[in-house]
């Protein structure tokens, strides 16, 4: 059936009521259940147990268990590291060689990039690192959310080698022999980095909040406490001094950290290579991490984490076999909420690609205005659907075959800053969509709260993305209407872009400072 405007009233539903209500498990249950009704005819038992076996559904894909369970193992990890004392330690070390708040901020920053393999273990290896650093230094639980969603996602997606790659390029492929075009995959996507706005401009608003010390919106608010308090949760949370943490052995060296963590992100590259068919003896490294079954390998890299961590940890003594079952019960209770949030996001995702809502909503763009308009249009349509749908991958499969067919209607010269910008919007609208996995994850890894982490990061996104709105009808107006081609036009653009960004974030930080002050002399 064509549910038209019916299929966007379950993810707004969601949207709406979990940024009214704080409430994010209710919200997607809601949501997921109201799609479940659209598409059962208002049968509302069958409705209830269609999103049952949804949400079952959802749990038993191979994908989706393999992250349950490294959620699952990470978590342990993570509890069997501090148990040891190995995560104390670490903070020891790293608050006497990062003096600054800019210095932890950029440490963030910089490994954010390094670990560009995959969003899921980016969002969650970063986080476990840097909290007891960004701790020491009053930074915010949402700026250390927000530094780890700003680096996950928009690095996997400009990194030529990552669990992103191969998705898009089979999209690309598919889509390129399907119309008869003589282009490679591979060098196309090589050629959409530098056009892709939205990723770049992120890590360089990353880059100028943390060296130029800028904060705007409820943000601003949240680093103001957290420096005159020590708060780190904001005006809702708790003081991070009563937070509950497991016993550290004071034992414990910074190996007992970077040991489990760095065999951590060895295996991850390692099992990478093997699930993608490096060990058989047919693919070269690039190709088969290109062809990997990314879950797959972080479940098996999780499992070898935690026996090196064993192997390291017990002939020491620095932890004991009596407190492994509260390590394995402490870690699996950590990670409880994400995983029942991720559950409830696979199910209306689910039900909202039954409703086919993306499709509706690319379907519905006119082809009545001006061709150097497109770029930017097709970027916030992208953008629209990857907030509403909470995936960029899904976006990727609805959008781009989309932009090649309005490029070859066009201007052929068009296509890869058409498929740049669908890839840059898909980031955009999966990086603040409260639904989005990789935004949950986000929260997790800074053990943030989710609402706060959405509304906190939401005015950054949104400021990052007109900018690069505005650049793409530059870049498209470049394109059309000179000879500079696809790829001078997108570095001009990018250029321009940077410029405006750095402007906008000084006047907006400049608002901030104004009506705090204001504020403060009232009171």
């Amino acid at each position: 059936m064509d549910y038209q405007y019916l299929s966007v009233i379950p993810p707004l539903l969601s949207i709406t009521l979990a940024l009214l209500t704080k409430r994010v498990i209710p919200s997607l249950l809601a949501g997921a259940f109201s799609g479940a009704i659209i598409l059962t005819e208002g049968n509302l038992p069958a409705a209830f147990i269609y999103t049952l076996q949804t949400a079952w559904s959802s749990i038993s894909d191979g994908w989706n268990f393999s992250i349950l369970v490294f959620i699952a193992l990470l978590g342990i990890l993570v509890h069997l590291v501090n148990m040891a004392g190995g995560s104390a330690e670490y903070g020891t070390w790293a608050e006497k060689r990062i003096k600054t708040r800019q210095g932890a901020h950029f440490a963030t920053f910089i490994l954010g990039i390094l670990i560009f393999i995959d969003d899921y273990f980016n969002a969650l290896t970063v986080g476990t690192v840097m909290r007891p650093v960004t701790d020491k230094f009053k930074i915010s639980r949402a700026k250390l959310a927000y530094l780890i969603d700003s680096t996950a996602a928009p690095v996997c997606i400009i990194a030529p080698v990552s669990s992103w790659v191969v998705t898009i390029m089979a999209t690309m492929g598919e889509k390129f022999k399907a119309e008869g075009l003589a282009l490679d995959p591979f060098i196309s996507f090589l050629k959409l980095i530098p056009l892709n706005l939205y990723a770049l401009l992120t890590l360089g608003m990353v880059a100028a909040l943390s060296s130029l010390d800028l904060e705007f919106g409820p943000m601003a608010e949240h680093e103001r406490i957290a420096l005159t308090t020590g708060n780190l949760h904001g005006p809702r949370g708790e003081n991070v001094l009563q937070e509950e943490q497991a016993p550290a052995n004071p034992r414990g060296t910074l190996w007992d950290l970077v040991i489990p963590i760095g065999g951590l992100v060895v295996f991850a590259v390692i099992a990478m290579a093997y699930t993608g068919g490096y060990f058989s003896g047919n693919l070269t490294f690039l190709e088969a991490i290109q062809g990997t079954d990314a879950a797959v390998a972080l479940k098996i890299a999780g499992f070898c984490a935690i026996a090196l961590s064993l192997a390291l940890f017990l002939p020491r003594r620095v932890l004991t076999f009596s407190q492994l079952p509260q390590a394995v019960k402490e870690g699996l209770k950590s990670m409880l909420p994400p995983i029942t949030v991720l559950i409830f996001a696979w199910t209306i995702g689910s039900i909202i690609g039954s409703l086919n809502t993306g499709a509706f909503l690319a379907n519905s763009l006119g082809q009545t205005l001006p061709s150097f308009l497109y770029p930017a249009l097709v970027f916030a349509l992208a953008g629209v659907i990857a907030f509403a749908t909470g995936t960029s991958w899904g976006t990727f499969a609805i959008m781009v075959p989309i932009a090649i067919d309005f490029s070859l209607m066009f201007n052929a010269e068009m296509i890869l800053l058409m498929i740049a910008a669908v890839l840059a919007g898909a980031v955009f609208g999966d990086h603040c969509s409260p639904i989005s996995d990789t935004t949950i994850l986000s929260s997790t890894g800074a053990r943030c709260g989710h609402i706060e982490h959405v509304q906190t990061q939401l005015p950054y996104a949104f400021f990052t993305a007109a900018v690069s709105f505005a650049g793409y009808i530059l870049a498209g107006a470049l394109l059309i209407f000179t000879d500079l081609g696809s790829s001078f036009s997108g570095l001009i653009a990018l250029g321009f872009s940077f410029l405006f960004m750095l402007l906008g974030l000084k006047i907006a930080h400049l608002i901030t400072t104004t009506k705090t002050s204001r504020l403060s002399a009232d009171r």
